[in-house]
């Protein structure tokens, strides 16, 4: 990571799996996350990143794809994705920052982000980086954290709460952790180079007393109703969309090198369990089949 870049949130020795999602009660959002993703995306293709994957809890929805990227910033995550998913060719795991990503331009025709962008201070940032390594018009699956949704606007209208959920610019409720209001990740994609074609409404239901009284296929159903009201007026605390890859953009190149050097943007080659820049400026590990760039090799 450059000095320039942006503070990121490292979940290295994390029990984000067990303590989060494994049996604490989350079946319906794991669910409804399920369905948008099958909504939005398309069922195959050849190489397509999963960027913030943690440890694969979604990446099994992407099985129509030769390649998968396997990609999140800390270690702990990919080892667990690894356990859950294999060590078979067609996924790659990779240990890097999403400010600097180390896929080569145009090198895949399709990226997910589910969960993720709420860690980010710089989301424009962070989109340029995903625009620069997709093909022309690749589709892009995006969630994010909504600031407008039902819940803290009543909070807001009760005076239970400072910020305004009407606002466009991002609210830190915690460090690192923000909620965007709908417009705001409109404009920001857009500026970016995507087009958002389709945008779904998700987790009307997240509340505890609910899913602790209603059947979760009665929730789960409710919100699959409900999902295509995000594209006139979302009001939901996550919203999934569809944006392609449209403007300037690199020559396709989804059979070609996939790792860049992070210093001059040169091409990588392996030899043995370290990558190289065929113009020497830098050298990254691999480590147990994770191709590491957190840091480069002295």
């Amino acid at each position: 990571m450059s000095e320039s870049s942006p503070q990121v949130i490292d979940y290295e020795g994390s029990g984000y799996r067990t303590d989060f999602w494994e049996g604490q009660g989350r079946d319906y959002e794991d669910l409804t996350e399920r369905i948008a993703l099958r909504r939005l995306l398309l069922s195959r293709g050849h190489r397509v990143a999963h960027l913030g994957a943690g440890f694969g809890r979604m990446t099994d929805e992407l099985g129509g794809y030769d390649q998968v990227i396997v990609l999140d910033y800390s270690r702990t995550m990919l080892r667990q994705a690894q356990e859950l998913l294999g060590t078979s060719g067609r996924y790659v795991y990779v240990a890097a920052n999403i400010y600097s990503l180390p896929l080569a331009d145009g090198s895949c025709d399709a990226a997910v982000m589910e969960r993720v962008i709420h860690h980010f201070a710089d989301v424009p940032a962070a989109l340029r980086q995903i625009r620069a390594i997709l093909a022309p018009n690749a589709p892009f699956v995006l969630e994010f954290a909504s600031k407008r949704h039902l819940k803290a606007i009543l909070r807001y209208w009760l005076k239970r709460q400072d910020w305004n959920p009407f606002d466009l610019e991002p609210v830190e409720f915690v460090k690192l952790n923000f909620d965007f209001h709908p417009e705001y990740m409109a404009r920001c994609l857009r500026e970016a180079g995507f087009e958002t074609r389709r945008r779904l409404a998700l987790s009307y239901f997240r509340l505890g007393f609910l899913k602790r009284r209603v059947p979760l296929s009665l929730l789960v159903a409710l919100d699959r109703l409900l999902q295509p009201t995000g594209q006139i007026a979302p009001y939901s605390p996550s919203v999934f969309t569809l944006n392609v890859a449209v403007g300037d953009t690199p020559p396709a190149a989804p059979d070609g090198s996939l790792f860049k050097c992070l210093h001059c943007g040169g091409v990588l080659h392996q030899e043995g369990d370290v990558m190289i820049c065929a113009n020497g400026d830098g050298r990254w590990a691999v480590h147990d089949g994770i191709y590491d760039f957190k840091e480069p090799l002295g």
